[in-house]
Parts: structure tokens; C-alpha cells; sequence
């Protein structure tokens, strides 16, 4: 799993963002978990991102954690097992690439 933070001046917006994902191939939706929604450990056949758009989740995979805010993504080649807790008190927005082989 790799994680890209954020460093641009501006908040992330989802049109933008998603444009680029397209761009980059993968089939994108956009998705939102309740505070403390949990996803035990599982895996995807497919190459998988996460964009953040507002809110906080959690990411564990291979005894690490790493905590995504908003604008920051990860990138998880397929079949990485992870398992993913939204922490605080806010919704989290997110889109979901996937890319198909």
C-alpha cells in the first residue's frame, strides 16, 4: 500500500478528481461511511484507490496503519489484504477506483 498526501493550497473537489482518475484508467464511484463504519480484513482482485474528499478513515494493512484525511489517497495493488475504520466524528467522502485489467 502507498499512501499521496495532500499538499495542494486548495480543498479537493470531486469533480476534479474524479476527471483524474478517469484519466488514469480506473472506473470510479463515489462513496460516504457513517463515523465508526468498520471493514474487517478482505482483499480485491483488482488494483484499488481511495480518494479522500472530507472525514477521516483508518487503513491497516501488513501491521501498519495509516490514517487519511481529506485529499490524501492510497493506492492497493490487488489482492493486499487491509481492513479500514472511519475515526472521528464526521462522515467520510471518498471515491473508489478500480481498475479493471
Amino acid at each position: 500500500m502507498h499512501i499521496q498526501r495532500w499538499n495542494e493550497a486548495d480543498p479537493p473537489v470531486a469533480s476534479k478528481l474524479r476527471k483524474r482518475l478517469e484519466d488514469e484508467g480506473y472506473v470510479v464511484t463515489e462513496n460516504s461511511d457513517d463515523p465508526g463504519a468498520v471493514y474487517e480484513a478482505h482483499m480485491h482482485d483488482q488494483n484499488q484507490t481511495h480518494w479522500i474528499l472530507s472525514g477521516e478513515v483508518e487503513f491497516n494493512t501488513a501491521g501498519e496503519t495509516y490514517r487519511l484525511r481529506a485529499g490524501d489517497r492510497d493506492f492497493l495493488p490487488a489482492n493486499t489484504e487491509h481492513a479500514a475504520f472511519v475515526c472521528g466524528s464526521e462522515t467520510v467522502r471518498y471515491l473508489t477506483g478500480v481498475m479493471n485489467s
